[in-house]
């Protein structure tokens, strides 16, 4: 076993992020590193994680391995690829699945192609790589799956409701992993983001009270993987807000144009 993965275990942080070169998964995989652990990356370009993989050694990561997948594409092989990957880490303790696609509403409306890509990035293929995790962390009997889910899925709205009902699943599943899982010993977690600051949003208005930062969410990524519900919000002010937007009656709603 080499030097590093043998540090790394000694920490008992192994962790896999797919989707790792979004800027919520960079920041989270960054507060790994300064703990020392081992850190398997997920994402499609192989370059990009090459240099995060620099970065994250750089901060102290005892181990740093990539794997240049699209993640969409290899949803039915997933329970072969994690595997594969605890071997390669010498074990594994946590997964954070952060990728998804948001897409828009009108297109996903005009093109079946679109709103097929919304829903198998955001629900489809997600679930597949949540259960793959799942299954390890039931056998072993222990570990934590995060997943990143959105407040867009606690009501259905005209401006995104392709997205909101793919992440709103992803939740539910989420949620229901986590009541599988609780007799072993090991985790589940749906962590909802509310507007986060990203490339992904680059096409919204920023800025207010209700905006974060990758680094908060990230914060709230890695807390969720050690303790707290199988729901959370990022930050926790959203558990209020959505409460209050799921309380507002329909024909009071449909006058809205959120």
């Amino acid at each position: 076993m080499p030097v590093q993965t043998a540090a790394a275990m000694k920490t008992g942080n192994r962790v896999v992020i797919l989707g790792a070169l979004s800027a919520i998964a960079i920041a989270t995989a960054r507060l790994y590193a300064k703990e020392g652990a081992a850190i398997l990356l997920v994402a499609r370009n192989g370059g990009r994680l090459d240099a995060l993989a620099t970065d994250l050694k750089a901060r102290g990561a005892a181990l740093v391995e990539t794997a240049a997948m699209d993640l969409e594409a290899e949803p039915m092989n997933a329970p072969l690829h994690m595997a594969g990957w605890k071997h390669r880490l010498g074990g594994l303790d946590h997964v954070h699945l952060v990728y998804g696609y948001l897409g828009t509403q009108s297109q996903a409306s005009a093109s079946p192609a679109e709103l097929a890509r919304i829903t198998a990035s955001n629900y489809a293929s997600a679930v597949q790589w949540c259960e793959a995790a799942a299954n390890i962390f039931r056998e072993q009997k222990s570990g934590s799956l995060v997943a990143v889910s959105s407040v867009a899925g606690d009501r259905g709205r005209q401006s995104n409701y392709a997205y909101g009902a793919a992440k709103g699943g992803l939740a539910l599943y989420v949620q229901g992993l986590a009541h599988s899982l609780a007799p072993t010993g090991a985790r589940a977690v749906a962590v909802k983001p509310g507007f986060v600051d990203t490339p992904m949003t680059d096409g919204l208005k920023k800025g207010g009270p209700m905006w974060a930062t990758p680094e908060q969410v990230g914060r709230i990524l890695r807390r969720a993987a050690d303790r707290g519900g199988p729901i959370q919000y990022a930050p926790g002010k959203w558990r209020l807000v959505m409460m209050i937007i799921r309380a507002i009656p329909a024909f009071v709603f449909h006058k809205t144009k959120v």
